[in-house]
């Protein structure tokens, strides 16, 4: 899920040397993110809505802990739930974004998570559940970006769907290369402004579990903290 130096991006600003990341569901103590942040990794993304409809503590932690930690673009994904038990689209962003701001974690966009699990087969709510999300977002004045890749976009919504190509694309694709080869434009996205490049793998400084992601252009000094 994609870093506070993302809004930079999608408001077009030009920014200089390349950065990679993460993103993970285990714990990390602050430690580790400081180990992290010497070895040059410059952002996270940590989960904090869950896909059962609940509220990730841990990640709420993860993004404290990846600031005191030395990460200057921490951001939060939301993976959302479907089931009938669960709330309504706008309502689990409320949710996630007033556990977000009530624990205190600062960050600089919520990713929604769009991948295969557990969508409707219908294409038109699911494409207005999307749109619900986004909007929430905008409503809350938090800054919006979207998960996924060309496969999970053609089954949940159809592949020409532009409803949010506004909004800055994390690419999942893993080839393991820090680059954007492969890329076929879907959805209205011409280009993405992140991508997850390995998934599941044991990072460095003795942390495991974790999402690989880089994006292109990155700055030296860490940006606002964003509620």
């Amino acid at each position: 899920m994609h870093p506070s130096v993302l809004v930079f991006l999608a408001l077009g600003v030009t920014l200089t040397s390349a950065g990679t990341g993460l993103d993970a569901i285990s714990p990390i103590s602050t430690s580790g993110f400081q180990c992290m942040a010497n070895m040059g990794y410059v952002f996270y993304i940590g989960r904090v809505g869950q896909s059962n409809g609940g509220i990730d503590q841990t990640g709420i932690q993860n993004i404290k802990n990846a600031w005191n930690g030395g990460f200057g673009n921490v951001d939060a994904y939301l993976f959302p739930c479907h089931s009938s038990s669960c709330p309504s689209a706008r309502q689990q962003v409320i949710n996630t974004v007033n556990a977000l701001r009530n624990g205190g974690a600062y960050f600089g966009m919520l990713w929604l998570d769009v991948e295969i699990y557990n969508w409707p087969s219908d294409q038109w709510s699911n494409q207005q559940f999307i749109l619900d999300m986004a909007n929430q977002c905008r409503d809350m004045g938090v800054s919006v970006g979207i998960y996924t890749n060309n496969n999970n976009w053609q089954n949940i919504v159809g592949i020409n769907w532009n409803g949010v190509a506004q909004y800055p694309l994390w690419w999942a694709n893993y080839n393991g290369q820090q680059n954007y080869n492969g890329f076929v434009p879907f959805g209205g996205w011409t280009w993405p402004s992140i991508r997850q490049y390995k998934g599941d793998v044991w990072g460095d400084c003795n942390v495991g579990n974790v999402d690989m992601n880089w994006y292109p252009d990155g700055v030296g000094a860490p940006h606002q903290k964003y509620k």
